[in-house]
């Protein structure tokens, strides 16, 4: 099943364990309750076609499929489609693009 975002929303993959247990240049791991009102961190799958603005045209979002993001907490919904779980946000709920 494809899942295509409406609007300014964007489809968002979050991180599996690996990517997100971080280390200290030490070698020390923060467990992940250390970092429980931190911004999240996903993966862009899909992207709405854009902010519908008053004058009817469409801003384009500033973010793509394929961009590795930082997301507040509590500003997506969580859903879950054959099996697996993603998340739909708002484009404002993306604090930054990970580069």
């Amino acid at each position: 099943m494809r899942i295509k975002p409406l609007g300014d929303r964007v489809l968002i993959e979050q991180l599996s364990e690996e990517e997100r247990t971080k280390k200290t240049k030490y070698g020390i791991v923060i467990p992940e309750t250390a970092e429980k009102e931190k911004p999240q961190e996903g993966r862009i799958v899909a992207v709405g076609a854009g902010k519908i603005l008053e004058s009817g045209k469409v801003l384009p979002l500033n973010v793509k499929k394929g961009d590795r993001v930082l997301f507040t907490k509590y500003g997506p919904n969580e859903i879950k489609v054959d099996g697996k779980e993603y998340l739909i946000a708002k484009e404002e709920d993306i604090l930054a693009i990970i580069e």
